[in-house]
């Protein structure tokens, strides 16, 4: 359904650092929202985020807000233990909704999520933001001129030098945050790898996890604190292969603390025709002519601009077009990493089932 230049009513669950500095900053700058509503079991939080961003009301109940300003769109940004209900309350509030990655604490969940999503009608988009960078998008018409080729293996990583978030925090509790660096970093980075190979089907994993730094509190991120008592019954480093249908690879490394130089992100492609390697904001391509190696620097400040992933989102509300990060692909990623964590338990290969 067009819902064309109606306006539309915004509601977020969570104050947290992502509401601020992705949601509520960006949903709060588009024309046509009206910023009605955020929700946080902290009021003073709700509060400081409702004065900053002009939000009309302040809950700290989620169901409430939900029943009585009747939002068109839902951010959802909380621990991830608290996603599924969320997600499924307020798709049958009628609410879209945009819920903050990973989709959920596995696979069982996520599957709840696309259940619901089906019978609401509604649109739901996983909050990942490295889809929507100029990088990526160059990537994806690289893509689809076939500059790759057949796309064989790929590789990526986020490691950090200083930077567990927290100790006695949701983030080091496994019932509360699903696991350590691999759910909470590198759902970002398996995913862009895979979107750029097409989404492939998965069919076997091999995992290993690490916690060598649980006990130093200098190896925190800036910012975050020991709060005492608490779990941390996470990894701090996991490494892994993930194997497609059609005999590709991906080989990944996420940590929250190592002993390396300083905090890295990247990924590498490797295709029949080209590749690239991309590091902390800089892409490389590279290809041959006349079967002499090139290595090419592309200039994204000439690119046209990027849709931003809250402008993207309510384009597809209110148009009836697909999101760029569905819930299926959060799903899938759910199932990668569960097989990946068993992989690591038991110190075996897993195969994953088919969808």
């Amino acid at each position: 359904m067009d819902i064309g230049n109606q306006i539309l009513i915004y509601a977020c669950i969570g104050a947290g650092a992502i509401s601020d500095k992705k949601h509520l900053a960006q949903y709060g700058k588009l024309p046509g929202i009206r910023m009605a509503a955020i929700c946080d079991i902290s009021r003073p939080a709700a509060e400081r985020m409702a004065e900053k961003y002009a939000i009309a009301r302040v809950y700290t109940d989620y169901r409430a807000m939900l029943a009585e300003v009747k939002p068109d769109i839902v951010s959802i940004c909380t621990a991830n233990h608290l996603h599924r209900q969320m997600a499924i309350d307020a798709l049958e509030s009628g609410a879209h909704v945009h819920l903050e990655k990973p989709v959920a604490l596995n696979a069982a969940e996520a599957a709840e999520i696309v259940a619901a999503r089906n019978a609401s009608g509604k649109q739901l988009m996983v909050g990942l933001n490295n889809r929507f960078s100029p990088e990526t998008a160059y990537m994806m018409q690289c893509i689809g001129n076939g500059f790759f080729g057949d796309i064989y293996h790929a590789k990526c990583g986020w490691k950090r030098r200083n930077g567990i978030p927290g100790k006695g925090v949701w983030f080091t509790d496994r019932e509360k945050s699903g696991g350590g660096p691999l759910i909470d970093l590198g759902v970002h980075y398996l995913d862009l790898v895979l979107y750029f190979m097409g989404f492939p089907e998965i069919t076997r994993v091999s995992g290993a996890t690490y916690c060598k730094f649980a006990d130093q509190d200098h190896r925190l991120r800036p910012g975050y604190k020991n709060l005492g008592a608490g779990l941390f019954n996470v990894e701090d480093m996991t490494v892994g292969t993930l194997y497609t249908r059609d005999r590709a690879t991906v080989q990944f490394e996420f940590s929250w603390a190592s002993n390396i130089e300083k905090e890295t992100k990247y990924y590498e492609i490797l295709g029949t025709k080209g590749g690239a390697f991309w590091r902390d904001g800089d892409l490389r391509l590279f290809t041959e002519i006349a079967k002499t190696g090139l290595t090419l620097s592309p200039d994204l400040s000439l690119m046209p601009p990027v849709p931003g992933e809250c402008a993207h989102f309510v384009h597809c509300v209110r148009t009836g077009s697909p999101v760029v990060a569905p819930a299926e692909q959060g799903l899938a990623l759910m199932r990668i990493i569960d097989g990946l964590y068993q992989s690591a338990a038991q110190d075996c290969d897993v195969r994953l089932q088919a969808l």
